[in-house]
C-alpha cells in the first residue's frame, strides 16, 4: 500500500467510530439544547439565528462524541468482561485504541473551534464542560452513584445552548439543564440494573450494585418526578404557552409508560424504556417548544 493511500482514512474506520460512539444517540440531549436556544432567541429578537443553531449543534454532536468515544477507551477492559458489552468495537477489534483516540480528538477540536466561534463566554467555559465527560466513564471505580456525574455532564447542554445564543449566563436554562441531568441520570439508573450481577462480580460501583434493583427503579422514579417538577418550573419562568404545557403532559404520560414497563423484578423490556421511550420524550417536548415559540412569535 501507497503512503499516499495509507493516509487516506478507511470508510470501515469511520463506520466502526460512529457505532462505537453511537453517534444516533445524540437525539437525547440535541432536543433541548434546542429548547434552551431557541427560546433564548425568542426572549433576544424572536428571530431563529439559523448560523448560531447549527454552531449549537456542532459544540453537542463534538463534545458527546468527544465523552462517548473516552468512555470506550476508558471502560474497554471492564466491556470485556462483561457478556452484554463484551460485542463493542475496542473489544472485538473492531476499532484500535489509537484511531478511537483520534476520533475523540477530532471532535474535541470541533467543539472547542465552534465554541469559539459562538463567543467569548462559551470558548472560556469549554474547557470546563469537558472536564465531567472525563471524569464520569471513572465514576464507577470510585462512586456508587456515577449517574450524578453523568447528570451534571448532560445538564451543561441546555445551558451551552443558552450561553451560545445570549452569551450571557441564565438561572432560567440552569433550571433545564438540572431537568436533563436528572432525568439523564434516572433512565441511567434503570440502564444500570441489567449489569447489577456482573457489576458486583467484577467490582464496578453503581447504585443497583450496591443498594439492589428495587432501590434503583424507586431512584429512577423519584428523579423523573423531580424531573417534571423542573419542567413545570422553566414552563412557568419562561411564561410558556399551552403546545409547551401539551408537551409537558406527553412527557409526564411517558414517564407513567416507562416505568409500568420496568419493574424490580422484570427488565425484560429495560431497551424499550431506555431507547425508545426516553427518545420520544427528546423529540416530542422540542415538537411542542418550537410550535409554542412560533404560536408566541418566533419567525425564521
Amino acid at each position: 500500500m501507497s503512503s499516499a493511500s495509507a493516509a487516506i482514512p478507511q470508510p470501515g474506520r469511520t463506520r466502526a467510530f460512529l457505532r462505537l460512539v453511537m453517534i444516533e444517540h445524540s437525539v437525547f440531549a440535541l432536543p433541548f439544547a434546542y429548547i434552551a436556544a431557541l427560546t433564548a432567541m425568542f426572549q433576544w429578537d424572536k428571530n431563529i439565528h439559523w448560523g448560531r443553531l447549527l454552531l449549537v449543534t456542532i459544540c453537542m454532536v463534538g463534545l458527546r462524541t468527544f465523552a462517548m468515544a473516552v468512555n470506550r477507551i476508558i471502560d474497554r477492559e471492564i466491556d470485556a468482561r462483561n457478556p452484554r458489552t463484551a460485542h463493542r468495537e475496542l473489544v472485538t477489534g473492531a476499532m484500535t485504541v489509537k484511531h478511537a483516540w483520534t476520533g475523540a480528538l477530532v471532535a474535541l477540536v470541533i467543539f472547542l473551534g465552534a465554541a469559539a466561534l459562538l463567543n467569548p463566554l462559551c470558548l472560556a467555559l469549554a474547557p470546563i464542560a469537558v472536564i465531567p465527560m472525563v471524569v464520569y466513564p471513572y465514576g464507577k471505580r470510585f462512586t456508587n452513584f456515577p449517574q450524578a456525574i453523568l447528570g451534571l455532564a448532560q445538564a451543561m447542554g441546555p445551558i451551552g445552548g443558552w450561553l451560545a445564543i445570549t452569551g450571557s449566563w441564565s438561572w432560567d436554562a440552569v433550571i433545564l439543564g438540572l431537568a436533563v441531568g436528572i432525568w439523564i441520570g434516572g433512565f441511567d439508573l434503570i440502564y444500570a440494573c441489567q449489569d447489577v450481577e456482573t457489576d458486583r462480580e467484577i467490582g464496578v460501583m453503581s447504585v443497583p450494585a450496591r443498594f439492589g434493583v428495587p432501590a434503583a427503579i424507586w431512584g429512577a422514579r423519584v428523579c423523573h418526578t423531580l424531573t417534571t417538577v423542573l419542567f413545570v418550573w422553566y414552563a412557568l419562568t419562561t411564561g410558556a404557552g399551552a403546545f409547551f404545557w401539551l408537551g409537558l403532559l406527553i412527557v409526564a404520560g411517558a414517564f407513567l409508560y416507562e416505568h409500568s414497563i420496568v419493574r424490580p423484578h422484570d427488565l425484560s423490556r429495560v431497551n424499550r424504556a431506555f431507547f425508545s421511550v426516553n427518545g420520544f420524550i427528546g423529540i416530542a417536548l422540542f415538537v411542542c417548544a418550537l410550535l409554542d415559540l412560533s404560536v408566541r412569535g418566533l419567525t425564521v
